[in-house]
């Protein structure tokens, strides 16, 4: 018997080619102590060690920090940096390290090693390039002294980002690239073996409380029923990204405790509206309306209530704005739309004055579990519409590439709106002038932009701030550059042998070091 059943026979290859790689045995044929590692499952691969591309993986682990941290609601909390400052005119920021911290190579943390990383992390499109830095200064050994150009008030939700985590000097080659993580978090690596796999254990010299937990383990298990599998087995701890069939056999069973946290993350597809049909906000309209976001999340998700009647989840009580018309289900205001936009129906669907048909691919991804299967759903209820969409199931990857080579038509994802604990900084680089990755394709709004761009300078009044985040919903509902679908909620498998375990809705920690072993 294999310590991971249900694998695929690549899962298996790819695992012992990286732990052979990294000078280990195999991870079948290693011995497993009564009470092993923690172990914790998920399907996101660690894709390379810069951390603009894997940096949340170190950060989730507790291995890395970062400058600051935040409270679920976003509120800025200390972190690397125990206290900050910023001048009345707003372009001087100041960052007090903590005395005692230490990297796991044993050599202390500075304001050099800290500006040396914040610098690579201004490098486009990380984050922190779009904040207006003139420079990241050291003041001495313990202060990093950040000048601003202009204010800017969502600098410290990026300096929360994973992006802009901290590593010893030793992490780095001669030429600037990450050649193993080393930072300076209550755990430390002990092996490393991308992109399957990183395992962690208490680091003795951390300057905070000692983790409960001494080891850590993280393992990439590409299906979602292996993961499932694995929390029903005892073969996990903590298994993430768990698909709707396999939590509902989980809950039926009553074996496994699923915890449960809203996040502020929407499904949402991705438009690109420089193409002349999806330019017309008719059309836009149209494709919104013929959704049955009630019925997807009811039968694909198992929980109505996730049916995004606006962008914005009622998790984000900043944005969310309950005066919003909710989107809705009405095929007939559809037709009408699309009959008004020109298009008319014919045998094979609708048709252009000209007779050219209206054909749309779908790009989507595999990673988190639902996103298929919604995909599935929207091309059989944009069909009853008479819109023709294929369904290309590829890599995550796929959507941003659709959007820089300009090949994109339309993209189903997952976005996560606070990628930094202040939304703001996602949105304007979403819904910029040139639009973005994961947001607006071939669309603008003078607007939308303005209001965020007030917003980015921060220190507003409560009744401003209140105002520009409704005009920013209020734009984003009426013109669709991105159509919301339903919201998210992270569902864990839990191991029994586990206490103290609680999500975190920005998904930036797994919170181990609040973990502690059932006696």
């Amino acid at each position: 018997m294999t310590l991971f059943p249900d694998f695929t026979r690549r899962d298996l290859l790819r695992l012992g080619a990286a732990g052979l790689a990294a000078g280990a045995a195999p991870l079948a044929l290693r011995a497993q102590p009564s009470r092993g590692p923690l172990q914790i499952v998920g399907p996101w691969e660690i894709g390379g060690l810069a951390p603009a591309a894997s940096g949340y993986v170190f950060t989730r682990m507790q291995i890395a920090e970062t400058l600051l941290d935040a409270l679920d609601d976003g509120t800025p909390q200390a972190a690397l940096a125990r206290r900050w400052s910023v001048s009345a005119d707003g372009l001087a920021w100041r960052f007090e390290l903590r005395p005692a911290a230490r990297f796991h190579d044993g050599t202390p943390v500075t304001a050099a090693a800290v500006v040396r990383c914040l610098e690579a992390a201004r490098t486009p499109p990380a984050l922190l390039s779009a904040a207006p830095v003139r420079s990241i200064e050291a003041e001495g050994a313990a202060v990093v002294l950040i000048r601003l150009s202009a204010p800017f008030g969502g600098l410290p939700a990026l300096l929360a980002h994973s992006s802009t985590l901290v590593l010893a000097p030793s992490s780095y080659r001669a030429d600037g690239s990450v050649q193993a993580i080393v930072g300076s978090g209550p755990y430390r690596v002990s092996l490393l073996a991308p992109p399957q796999q990183v395992e962690a254990v208490a680091f003795e010299h951390y300057d905070g409380p000692r983790p409960a937990i001494g080891r850590v383990r993280y393992l990439v298990a590409s299906r979602p029923e292996t993961r499932a599998l694995m929390a029903e087995s005892g073969q996990s701890d903590l298994a993430y990204g768990l698909d709707p069939a396999s939590l509902q056999r989980l809950r039926r069973r009553g074996k496994v405790p699923v915890e449960t946290v809203t996040l502020p993350r929407t499904v949402i597809v991705k438009l690109n509206a420089g193409l002349p049909a999806l330019g017309d906000l008719r059309v836009r309209r149209a494709l919104s309306l013929a959704i049955d976001r009630k019925g997807i999340a009811l039968a694909v998700l198992r929980d109505p209530e996730l049916a995004a009647t606006q962008l914005f989840p009622p998790t984000l009580r900043g944005w969310h704005d309950e005066g919003l018309p909710p989107l809705g289900h009405d095929p007939e205001a559809a037709a009408r739309l699309l009959a008004e936009a020109g298009w008319r129906r014919a045998a094979d669907g609708l048709r252009d004055p000209q007779g050219r048909p209206l054909t749309l691919a779908l790009r989507t991804f595999p990673d988190r579990p639902e996103l298929p299967i919604i995909a599935t759903v929207l091309q059989e209820q944009w069909r009853l519409a008479g819109i023709a969409v294929k369904v290309n199931i590829g890599n995550s990857g796929d959507i941003p590439l659709g959007h820089r080579d300009g090949s994109l038509q339309l993209g189903l994802a997952a976005r996560n709106y606070a990628t930094v604990p202040d939304p703001t900084g996602t949105l304007a680089q979403d819904f910029g002038p040139q639009g973005g990755d994961w947001g607006a394709m071939g669309w603008r709004s003078a607007m939308l932009e303005a209001a965020l761009a007030e917003l980015s300078r921060g220190g507003l009044p409560p009744g401003r701030l209140v105002q520009q985040r409704r005009q920013v919903a209020g734009v984003l509902q009426a013109e669709l550059p991105v159509i919301p679908i339903a919201w998210y909620r992270q569902q864990v498998a839990v191991s029994a042998r586990v206490s103290g375990v609680s999500l975190d809705p920005l998904e930036r920690s797994y919170r181990l070091t609040q973990m502690r072993w059932q006696a």
